[in-house]
């Protein structure tokens, strides 16, 4: 049986787009439409506005890669930012995760992804050309890869270790182990070992 419209088609729209973001499904989606419809001039409008400003002058750095309205972007153009450090990041999401966490105050580089050889996705498709070049020219004296321990993480860092391996930069890996107050019992094997492997003496 076909599922009923209970609005009309511009509402429709709006759910429907709103189902299409991350961890929304059609729900989801008709829960927040009605929020922001019942929250009017002070939800619906300003997002409205928001989303005109974003179309109109967000863009990617041609730098390194995040989504910013300069080119280049806050963080390139930033002057107390460490120029001999580089961050490598496959999404503009761990940029902003690592930005949050304070921990370091470098430049980055996003990959926009891992190699996938299985996805067809190869070291074309992705920023690491300009990775190269970036190291090459900027005088980096430390890369740090900041990179996912998939399968397809791992493979993309044995990559560029391998690439930058001639030039005089140190590279380097975040730790991957036991989480800050997680609790040994409910982690996986593989996070274990991992921890084991890169025990540090105390």
């Amino acid at each position: 049986m076909a599922q009923k419209n209970v609005a009309g088609p511009e509402i429709e729209r709006l759910i429907q787009l709103l189902a299409k973001l991350p961890g929304l499904g059609p729900r989801s989606a008709r829960r927040a439409a009605l929020h922001l419809i019942k929250k009017k001039e002070q939800l619906l409008v300003p997002l409205a506005e928001a989303m005109g400003v974003a179309v109109r002058e967000i863009g990617i750095c041609s730098t390194c890669g995040t989504v910013d309205t300069s080119d280049p972007c806050t963080i390139c153009s930033d002057p107390k930012r460490d120029r001999g450090l580089l961050v490598v990041v496959e999404d503009v999401a761990d940029l902003w995760a690592l930005e949050r966490a304070g921990a370091v105050n470098a430049r980055y580089h996003v990959l926009g992804g891992t190699l996938s050889p299985l996805d067809g996705i190869g070291p074309d498709d992705l920023n690491l050309a300009s990775l190269i070049e970036r190291c090459s020219s900027e005088g980096f004296s430390e890369v740090i890869l900041a990179i996912n321990a998939t399968v397809e993480g791992q493979t993309t860092a044995h990559y560029i270790m391998d690439q930058l391996s001639d030039l005089d930069i140190s590279v380097s890996r975040l730790a991957h182990g036991v989480p800050v107050g997680g609790e040994l019992d409910y982690l996986d094997e593989g996070t274990l070992a991992q921890a084991l492997k890169a025990r540090t003496r105390v």
